[in-house]
Protein backbone atom coordinates (compact mmCIF):
# COMPACT_ATOMS: atom_id res chain seq x y z
CA UNK A 1 0.00 0.00 0.00
CA UNK A 2 1.35 3.44 -1.04
CA UNK A 3 1.88 5.77 1.81
CA UNK A 4 -0.65 7.97 0.72
CA UNK A 5 -3.16 5.39 1.73
CA UNK A 6 -2.06 5.14 5.36
CA UNK A 7 -5.76 4.57 6.86
CA UNK A 8 -6.56 5.42 10.02
CA UNK A 9 -7.20 2.42 12.40
CA UNK A 10 -6.91 1.99 16.15
CA UNK A 11 -4.74 -1.03 14.84
CA UNK A 12 -2.09 1.88 13.70
CA UNK A 13 -2.53 3.79 16.90
CA UNK A 14 -1.72 0.59 18.71
CA UNK A 15 1.58 0.24 16.49
CA UNK A 16 2.38 3.79 17.47
CA UNK A 17 2.25 3.01 20.92
CA UNK A 18 4.21 -0.04 20.58
CA UNK A 19 1.04 -2.04 21.48
CA UNK A 20 1.43 -3.87 18.24
CA UNK A 21 4.66 -4.80 16.09
CA UNK A 22 5.35 -1.78 13.58
CA UNK A 23 4.81 -2.95 9.68
CA UNK A 24 7.77 -3.30 8.19
CA UNK A 25 7.16 0.02 6.60
CA UNK A 26 9.50 3.34 6.23
CA UNK A 27 10.56 3.19 9.72
CA UNK A 28 13.36 0.60 8.79
CA UNK A 29 13.65 2.28 4.68
CA UNK A 30 14.46 5.21 6.20
CA UNK A 31 17.03 3.98 8.58
CA UNK A 32 19.35 2.41 6.68
CA UNK A 33 18.42 5.01 3.17
CA UNK A 34 21.83 5.99 1.65
CA UNK A 35 23.46 9.19 1.59
CA UNK A 36 22.36 9.59 -2.45
CA UNK A 37 19.77 8.36 -4.30
CA UNK A 38 20.22 4.24 -5.15
CA UNK A 39 16.68 3.44 -5.27
CA UNK A 40 15.94 0.90 -8.28
CA UNK A 41 12.47 2.50 -9.89
CA UNK A 42 9.21 0.10 -9.60
CA UNK A 43 8.51 -1.23 -13.45
CA UNK A 44 6.09 0.71 -15.03
CA UNK A 45 2.44 -0.65 -14.24
CA UNK A 46 0.26 -0.44 -17.57
CA UNK A 47 -3.41 -0.98 -17.33
CA UNK A 48 -6.43 -0.26 -19.83
CA UNK A 49 -9.71 1.57 -17.79
CA UNK A 50 -13.26 2.36 -19.14
CA UNK A 51 -17.28 2.66 -18.02
CA UNK A 52 -19.75 0.26 -18.62
CA UNK A 53 -23.43 2.00 -19.52
CA UNK A 54 -24.06 1.68 -15.69
CA UNK A 55 -21.64 3.95 -14.46
CA UNK A 56 -19.24 0.87 -13.33
CA UNK A 57 -15.11 2.32 -13.79
CA UNK A 58 -13.37 -0.44 -14.64
CA UNK A 59 -9.57 -0.81 -14.57
CA UNK A 60 -7.82 -3.75 -15.68
CA UNK A 61 -4.00 -4.63 -15.64
CA UNK A 62 -2.49 -7.64 -17.28
CA UNK A 63 0.45 -9.10 -16.02
CA UNK A 64 1.39 -12.90 -16.85
CA UNK A 65 4.56 -13.30 -14.99
CA UNK A 66 2.59 -15.28 -12.24
CA UNK A 67 -0.48 -17.72 -12.53
CA UNK A 68 -2.40 -15.73 -10.21
CA UNK A 69 -5.63 -12.74 -10.36
CA UNK A 70 -6.67 -10.64 -7.94
CA UNK A 71 -10.58 -8.52 -7.83
CA UNK A 72 -10.81 -5.56 -5.83
CA UNK A 73 -14.43 -3.39 -6.10
CA UNK A 74 -14.23 0.19 -4.47
CA UNK A 75 -17.38 1.45 -2.90
CA UNK A 76 -17.02 5.34 -2.26
CA UNK A 77 -18.84 5.07 1.11
CA UNK A 78 -17.39 5.37 4.24
CA UNK A 79 -18.07 6.70 8.17
CA UNK A 80 -17.99 10.45 6.48
CA UNK A 81 -21.00 9.63 4.37
CA UNK A 82 -23.19 8.13 7.87
CA UNK A 83 -25.96 10.25 9.63
CA UNK A 84 -24.78 11.33 13.32
CA UNK A 85 -27.38 9.21 14.83
CA UNK A 86 -26.58 5.98 12.76
CA UNK A 87 -22.84 5.76 12.54
CA UNK A 88 -21.05 2.15 11.95
CA UNK A 89 -23.53 1.43 8.89
CA UNK A 90 -20.85 1.27 6.58
CA UNK A 91 -18.66 -1.01 8.92
CA UNK A 92 -21.04 -2.70 9.27
CA UNK A 93 -21.90 -3.37 5.53
CA UNK A 94 -18.52 -4.61 5.13
CA UNK A 95 -19.64 -7.44 7.48
CA UNK A 96 -23.17 -8.32 6.14
CA UNK A 97 -21.30 -8.27 2.19
CA UNK A 98 -20.44 -11.52 3.39
CA UNK A 99 -23.31 -13.14 4.99
CA UNK A 100 -24.71 -14.30 1.13
CA UNK A 101 -26.98 -13.55 -2.13
CA UNK A 102 -29.90 -14.57 -3.74
CA UNK A 103 -27.37 -16.93 -5.55
CA UNK A 104 -24.64 -17.64 -2.89
CA UNK A 105 -25.85 -19.61 0.74
CA UNK A 106 -25.45 -18.11 3.91
CA UNK A 107 -21.48 -18.36 5.21
CA UNK A 108 -20.52 -19.91 1.74
CA UNK A 109 -18.66 -16.75 0.03
CA UNK A 110 -15.62 -17.57 2.48
CA UNK A 111 -16.06 -21.01 1.31
CA UNK A 112 -15.72 -21.00 -2.19
CA UNK A 113 -12.77 -18.79 -2.38
CA UNK A 114 -11.06 -20.80 0.18
CA UNK A 115 -12.10 -24.27 -1.89
CA UNK A 116 -10.81 -22.50 -5.14
CA UNK A 117 -7.23 -21.90 -3.76
CA UNK A 118 -7.73 -18.09 -2.87
CA UNK A 119 -8.16 -15.40 -0.15
CA UNK A 120 -10.49 -12.80 0.69
CA UNK A 121 -11.14 -9.89 2.87
CA UNK A 122 -12.62 -5.93 3.26
CA UNK A 123 -12.27 -3.06 5.17
CA UNK A 124 -13.83 0.51 6.03
CA UNK A 125 -12.32 3.65 6.26
CA UNK A 126 -13.85 7.51 6.14
CA UNK A 127 -14.09 7.65 2.92
CA UNK A 128 -14.57 3.85 1.07
CA UNK A 129 -15.21 0.45 2.01
CA UNK A 130 -13.60 -2.47 -0.13
CA UNK A 131 -13.11 -5.67 -0.93
CA UNK A 132 -10.57 -8.15 -2.88
CA UNK A 133 -10.30 -11.93 -4.10
CA UNK A 134 -6.80 -12.80 -4.81
CA UNK A 135 -7.52 -16.20 -6.46
CA UNK A 136 -5.62 -18.58 -9.34
CA UNK A 137 -5.66 -17.09 -12.34
CA UNK A 138 -8.10 -19.82 -13.54
CA UNK A 139 -10.73 -18.69 -11.00
CA UNK A 140 -11.09 -14.99 -12.50
CA UNK A 141 -14.76 -16.26 -13.16
CA UNK A 142 -15.69 -17.34 -9.80
CA UNK A 143 -14.16 -13.78 -8.18
CA UNK A 144 -16.52 -11.57 -10.96
CA UNK A 145 -19.45 -13.52 -10.30
CA UNK A 146 -19.46 -13.79 -6.13
CA UNK A 147 -18.81 -9.47 -6.54
CA UNK A 148 -21.32 -8.76 -9.38
CA UNK A 149 -24.01 -10.93 -6.81
CA UNK A 150 -22.97 -9.11 -3.90
CA UNK A 151 -23.10 -6.19 -5.73
CA UNK A 152 -27.10 -7.18 -6.89
CA UNK A 153 -28.81 -8.80 -4.34
CA UNK A 154 -26.53 -9.44 -1.29
CA UNK A 155 -28.87 -10.94 1.62
CA UNK A 156 -29.88 -8.12 3.79
CA UNK A 157 -32.01 -9.94 5.70
CA UNK A 158 -33.00 -10.36 9.61
CA UNK A 159 -30.54 -13.16 10.00
CA UNK A 160 -28.02 -11.89 8.65
CA UNK A 161 -28.06 -8.67 10.04
CA UNK A 162 -29.06 -10.04 13.69
CA UNK A 163 -25.84 -12.42 13.49
CA UNK A 164 -23.76 -9.38 12.01
CA UNK A 165 -24.79 -7.10 15.29
CA UNK A 166 -23.25 -9.97 17.82
CA UNK A 167 -20.15 -10.00 15.65
CA UNK A 168 -19.62 -6.13 14.80
CA UNK A 169 -20.40 -5.20 18.63
CA UNK A 170 -18.16 -8.14 19.98
CA UNK A 171 -15.24 -6.45 17.72
CA UNK A 172 -15.72 -3.45 19.39
CA UNK A 173 -14.98 -4.58 22.63
CA UNK A 174 -12.25 -6.84 22.09
CA UNK A 175 -10.25 -4.26 19.77
CA UNK A 176 -11.30 -0.94 21.16
CA UNK A 177 -13.30 -0.78 24.56
CA UNK A 178 -10.91 -3.24 26.05
CA UNK A 179 -7.54 -2.52 24.26
CA UNK A 180 -5.29 0.16 26.05
CA UNK A 181 -5.45 3.40 24.28
CA UNK A 182 -8.00 1.73 22.31
CA UNK A 183 -10.49 4.28 22.52
CA UNK A 184 -7.55 6.67 20.94
CA UNK A 185 -8.23 7.23 17.80
CA UNK A 186 -11.96 8.03 18.82
CA UNK A 187 -11.34 10.97 21.09
CA UNK A 188 -8.96 12.08 18.31
CA UNK A 189 -11.47 12.64 15.76
CA UNK A 190 -14.11 13.94 18.10
CA UNK A 191 -11.23 16.51 19.05
CA UNK A 192 -9.68 17.53 15.92
CA UNK A 193 -12.71 16.85 13.68
CA UNK A 194 -15.52 18.31 15.89
CA UNK A 195 -18.90 19.11 14.25
CA UNK A 196 -18.16 17.60 11.29
CA UNK A 197 -18.89 13.97 9.56
CA UNK A 198 -14.93 12.98 10.65
CA UNK A 199 -15.84 13.13 14.01
CA UNK A 200 -16.84 9.65 14.80
CA UNK A 201 -14.64 6.78 13.44
CA UNK A 202 -15.79 3.70 11.31
CA UNK A 203 -16.20 1.66 13.83
CA UNK A 204 -19.16 3.42 14.99
CA UNK A 205 -21.66 2.85 18.15
CA UNK A 206 -22.84 -0.47 18.91
CA UNK A 207 -25.86 1.71 20.20
CA UNK A 208 -26.77 2.84 16.73
CA UNK A 209 -26.61 -0.43 15.07
CA UNK A 210 -29.09 -2.21 17.49
CA UNK A 211 -31.53 0.36 17.77
CA UNK A 212 -31.59 0.10 13.17
CA UNK A 213 -34.28 -1.41 11.77
CA UNK A 214 -33.58 -3.91 8.96
CA UNK A 215 -35.31 -1.29 6.44
CA UNK A 216 -32.49 1.11 7.37
CA UNK A 217 -30.06 -1.62 6.42
CA UNK A 218 -32.04 -2.38 3.43
CA UNK A 219 -32.01 1.79 2.19
CA UNK A 220 -28.38 1.83 2.95
CA UNK A 221 -27.33 -1.32 0.46
CA UNK A 222 -29.46 0.42 -2.29
CA UNK A 223 -28.17 3.84 -1.99
CA UNK A 224 -24.40 3.44 -1.35
CA UNK A 225 -24.31 -0.47 -3.24
CA UNK A 226 -25.16 0.80 -7.03
CA UNK A 227 -22.45 0.12 -9.54
CA UNK A 228 -21.63 4.30 -10.35
CA UNK A 229 -20.28 4.34 -6.89
CA UNK A 230 -17.92 1.45 -7.46
CA UNK A 231 -14.59 1.13 -9.16
CA UNK A 232 -13.92 -2.96 -10.04
CA UNK A 233 -10.07 -3.22 -10.68
CA UNK A 234 -8.25 -6.31 -12.17
CA UNK A 235 -4.86 -6.90 -11.73
CA UNK A 236 -3.19 -10.51 -12.58
CA UNK A 237 -2.47 -13.16 -15.45
CA UNK A 238 -5.74 -12.83 -17.84
CA UNK A 239 -6.81 -11.48 -21.47
CA UNK A 240 -8.06 -8.22 -21.12
CA UNK A 241 -10.57 -8.77 -23.90
CA UNK A 242 -11.76 -11.97 -22.43
CA UNK A 243 -11.86 -9.89 -19.15
CA UNK A 244 -13.91 -7.33 -20.45
CA UNK A 245 -16.25 -9.81 -22.00
CA UNK A 246 -16.55 -11.46 -18.54
CA UNK A 247 -17.36 -8.15 -16.90
CA UNK A 248 -20.17 -7.66 -19.29
CA UNK A 249 -21.67 -10.22 -18.59
CA UNK A 250 -21.16 -10.20 -14.68
CA UNK A 251 -21.76 -6.64 -13.81
CA UNK A 252 -23.01 -5.47 -17.28
CA UNK A 253 -26.84 -6.49 -16.21
CA UNK A 254 -26.81 -4.51 -13.14
CA UNK A 255 -28.62 -1.02 -13.06
CA UNK A 256 -27.53 2.45 -12.56
CA UNK A 257 -28.43 3.69 -8.84
CA UNK A 258 -29.34 6.74 -8.38
CA UNK A 259 -25.85 9.75 -7.35
CA UNK A 260 -25.45 8.95 -3.37
CA UNK A 261 -25.52 12.34 -1.56
CA UNK A 262 -22.45 13.41 -0.53
CA UNK A 263 -21.61 14.94 3.05
CA UNK A 264 -20.51 18.77 3.18
CA UNK A 265 -17.43 19.06 5.38
CA UNK A 266 -16.94 22.25 6.83
CA UNK A 267 -15.12 22.92 10.08
CA UNK A 268 -14.73 25.94 11.92
CA UNK A 269 -11.91 27.56 13.24
CA UNK A 270 -9.85 26.37 16.23
CA UNK A 271 -8.71 29.82 17.91
CA UNK A 272 -7.41 28.22 20.83
CA UNK A 273 -5.36 24.48 22.02
CA UNK A 274 -7.73 21.84 23.74
CA UNK A 275 -6.55 19.21 26.53
CA UNK A 276 -8.87 15.94 26.40
CA UNK A 277 -8.20 13.55 29.63
CA UNK A 278 -8.65 9.74 29.10
CA UNK A 279 -8.69 8.11 32.37
CA UNK A 280 -8.84 4.83 31.65
CA UNK A 281 -8.01 1.23 34.11
CA UNK A 282 -5.93 0.06 31.93
CA UNK A 283 -3.28 2.29 30.51
CA UNK A 284 0.20 0.92 31.40
CA UNK A 285 2.20 3.66 30.57
CA UNK A 286 1.30 7.40 30.35
CA UNK A 287 0.44 8.59 26.40
CA UNK A 288 0.87 11.76 25.00
CA UNK A 289 -0.74 13.00 21.54
CA UNK A 290 -0.13 16.21 19.89
CA UNK A 291 -2.65 16.95 17.13
CA UNK A 292 -3.47 19.16 14.54
CA UNK A 293 -6.03 19.55 11.30
CA UNK A 294 -3.90 19.35 8.03
CA UNK A 295 -4.01 19.00 4.35
CA UNK A 296 -6.75 16.76 2.66
CA UNK A 297 -4.93 13.80 1.03
CA UNK A 298 -5.47 15.87 -2.78
CA UNK A 299 -3.64 18.67 -1.39
CA UNK A 300 -0.45 19.46 -2.49
CA UNK A 301 0.11 20.07 0.98
CA UNK A 302 -0.12 16.57 1.74
CA UNK A 303 3.47 15.56 0.17
CA UNK A 304 4.83 18.48 2.10
CA UNK A 305 3.50 17.38 5.69
CA UNK A 306 4.18 13.55 4.84
CA UNK A 307 7.67 13.84 4.73
CA UNK A 308 7.53 16.87 7.57
CA UNK A 309 6.08 14.02 9.79
CA UNK A 310 8.63 11.38 8.64
CA UNK A 311 11.43 13.68 9.32
CA UNK A 312 10.21 14.34 12.92
CA UNK A 313 9.49 10.64 14.11
CA UNK A 314 9.96 8.25 11.24
CA UNK A 315 13.07 5.58 12.41
CA UNK A 316 15.43 5.62 15.54
CA UNK A 317 17.09 8.23 13.68
CA UNK A 318 14.29 10.61 13.65
CA UNK A 319 14.05 14.09 15.64
CA UNK A 320 11.71 13.11 18.09
CA UNK A 321 13.20 9.29 18.64
CA UNK A 322 16.70 10.73 19.32
CA UNK A 323 15.37 13.70 21.88
CA UNK A 324 12.41 11.76 23.78
CA UNK A 325 13.58 7.99 23.38
CA UNK A 326 17.67 8.29 23.38
CA UNK A 327 18.42 11.59 24.71
CA UNK A 328 16.03 12.20 27.46
CA UNK A 329 15.20 8.65 28.15
CA UNK A 330 11.29 10.26 28.78
CA UNK A 331 9.59 7.76 26.30
CA UNK A 332 9.33 3.91 25.53
CA UNK A 333 8.04 5.51 21.66
CA UNK A 334 7.72 8.63 19.76
CA UNK A 335 6.35 8.84 16.56
CA UNK A 336 4.24 10.83 14.63
CA UNK A 337 1.65 11.04 11.92
CA UNK A 338 -0.28 12.11 8.84
CA UNK A 339 -4.12 10.98 8.15
CA UNK A 340 -5.13 12.48 4.99
CA UNK A 341 -8.86 11.56 3.94
CA UNK A 342 -11.08 12.39 0.88
CA UNK A 343 -12.05 15.81 3.16
CA UNK A 344 -9.84 16.60 5.55
CA UNK A 345 -6.64 15.65 7.19
CA UNK A 346 -4.63 15.51 10.81
CA UNK A 347 -1.35 15.15 11.63
CA UNK A 348 0.38 14.16 15.23
CA UNK A 349 2.83 13.35 17.27
CA UNK A 350 2.55 10.48 19.51
CA UNK A 351 4.95 9.15 23.13
CA UNK A 352 4.33 6.65 25.26
CA UNK A 353 6.50 7.05 28.50
CA UNK A 354 8.72 5.44 30.43
CA UNK A 355 7.14 4.73 33.81
CA UNK A 356 7.23 7.37 36.49
CA UNK A 357 7.66 10.36 33.73
CA UNK A 358 4.94 12.79 33.75
CA UNK A 359 2.52 14.08 30.69
CA UNK A 360 4.16 17.52 31.40
CA UNK A 361 7.49 16.26 30.75
CA UNK A 362 6.09 14.61 27.87
CA UNK A 363 4.44 17.67 26.27
CA UNK A 364 7.23 19.83 26.79
CA UNK A 365 9.40 17.53 25.21
CA UNK A 366 6.79 17.39 22.02
CA UNK A 367 6.54 20.70 21.82
CA UNK A 368 10.16 21.66 22.07
CA UNK A 369 10.85 19.50 18.71
CA UNK A 370 7.95 20.66 16.64
CA UNK A 371 8.55 24.34 17.71
CA UNK A 372 12.28 23.96 16.76
CA UNK A 373 11.72 22.30 13.43
CA UNK A 374 9.06 24.87 12.50
CA UNK A 375 11.26 27.44 13.19
CA UNK A 376 14.11 26.36 12.06
CA UNK A 377 13.17 24.02 8.96
CA UNK A 378 14.72 20.86 8.18
CA UNK A 379 18.39 20.42 7.03
CA UNK A 380 19.40 19.01 3.38
CA UNK A 381 20.27 15.62 4.63
CA UNK A 382 17.20 15.09 6.32
CA UNK A 383 14.86 16.03 3.01
CA UNK A 384 17.27 13.83 1.20
CA UNK A 385 17.07 10.71 4.07
CA UNK A 386 12.91 11.34 3.76
CA UNK A 387 12.81 11.77 -0.26
CA UNK A 388 15.22 8.00 -0.59
CA UNK A 389 12.43 6.42 2.18
CA UNK A 390 10.10 7.73 -0.43
CA UNK A 391 11.78 5.97 -3.28
CA UNK A 392 12.08 2.70 -1.31
CA UNK A 393 8.31 2.72 0.10
CA UNK A 394 6.96 3.46 -3.16
CA UNK A 395 9.10 1.23 -5.39
CA UNK A 396 7.96 -1.75 -2.85
CA UNK A 397 4.48 -0.81 -2.71
CA UNK A 398 2.80 -2.76 -5.34
CA UNK A 399 4.79 -5.75 -5.83
CA UNK A 400 1.70 -7.69 -5.09
CA UNK A 401 -1.55 -8.10 -7.97
CA UNK A 402 -3.39 -7.10 -4.80
CA UNK A 403 -1.81 -4.06 -3.99
CA UNK A 404 -1.80 -3.23 -7.50
CA UNK A 405 -5.90 -3.54 -8.00
CA UNK A 406 -5.48 -1.53 -4.66
CA UNK A 407 -3.56 1.28 -5.84
CA UNK A 408 -4.94 1.96 -9.38
CA UNK A 409 -8.88 1.73 -8.10
CA UNK A 410 -8.02 4.14 -5.38
CA UNK A 411 -5.81 6.35 -7.38
CA UNK A 412 -8.78 7.00 -9.64
CA UNK A 413 -11.78 7.17 -7.16
CA UNK A 414 -10.06 9.86 -5.32
CA UNK A 415 -7.29 11.68 -6.98
CA UNK A 416 -9.10 10.85 -10.46
CA UNK A 417 -5.50 9.62 -12.01
CA UNK A 418 -5.03 5.84 -11.71
CA UNK A 419 -1.89 6.51 -13.01
CA UNK A 420 -0.26 8.37 -10.28
CA UNK A 421 0.60 4.68 -9.48
CA UNK A 422 3.37 4.90 -11.75
CA UNK A 423 4.40 9.18 -11.35
CA UNK A 424 3.48 9.62 -7.72
CA UNK A 425 6.96 9.78 -6.50
CA UNK A 426 7.60 12.75 -8.82
CA UNK A 427 5.04 14.63 -6.19
CA UNK A 428 7.52 13.59 -3.33
CA UNK A 429 10.67 14.74 -4.91
CA UNK A 430 9.50 18.18 -5.61
CA UNK A 431 8.89 19.28 -1.95
CA UNK A 432 11.38 21.56 -0.90
CA UNK A 433 12.73 22.63 2.53
CA UNK A 434 10.94 25.52 2.02
CA UNK A 435 7.84 23.55 1.63
CA UNK A 436 8.60 21.72 4.84
CA UNK A 437 8.63 24.57 6.48
CA UNK A 438 5.62 26.23 5.38
CA UNK A 439 3.55 23.46 5.56
CA UNK A 440 4.75 23.02 9.14
CA UNK A 441 4.26 26.93 10.13
CA UNK A 442 0.62 26.92 8.20
CA UNK A 443 -0.56 23.85 10.38
CA UNK A 444 1.58 23.52 13.67
CA UNK A 445 0.23 26.39 14.89
CA UNK A 446 -0.02 26.71 19.38
CA UNK A 447 -4.05 27.37 19.28
CA UNK A 448 -4.64 24.80 16.45
CA UNK A 449 -3.32 22.48 18.82
CA UNK A 450 -5.78 19.31 20.01
CA UNK A 451 -3.62 17.28 23.11
CA UNK A 452 -4.93 13.55 24.67
CA UNK A 453 -3.56 12.72 27.95
CA UNK A 454 -3.83 8.86 28.85
CA UNK A 455 -2.68 8.70 32.60
CA UNK A 456 -2.06 6.04 34.46
CA UNK A 457 -4.54 4.55 37.06
CA UNK A 458 -1.76 5.97 39.85
CA UNK A 459 -1.48 9.34 38.68
CA UNK A 460 -2.33 11.92 40.75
Amino acid sequence: MSPRFRLPSVAALAALAGLLPHPASAQKKAESAPAAPAVAKAAKIDFVEYDLPNGLHVILHSDRSLPVVSTYVLYRVGSKDERPDRTGFAHFFEHLMFEGTANIERGQIDKLISGAGGNLNASTSFDQTDYYINLPANQLKLALWIESDRLLQAKVDETGVETQRKVVKEERRLRYDNQPYGSLFEELAKAVFAGSAYSWTPIGSAQYIDEAKIEEFRSFYKVYYVPNNAILSVAGDFDIEEAKKLIAAYFGPIPKGAEPPRPKVEFQPQTESRTVVVKKQNTPLPASLHAWRGPKETDKDAYAMEMLVDILANGKSSRLYRRLVDKEQAALQAQAFPFAFEKAGMAGVFAVGNKGVTLEKLDQLITEEVDRVVAEGVTDEELQKARNAKEAQLANSFGSMSSRARGLARYKMFYGDANLVNTEIENYLKVTREDIQRVGKKYFVASGRNVLHYPTPDAK
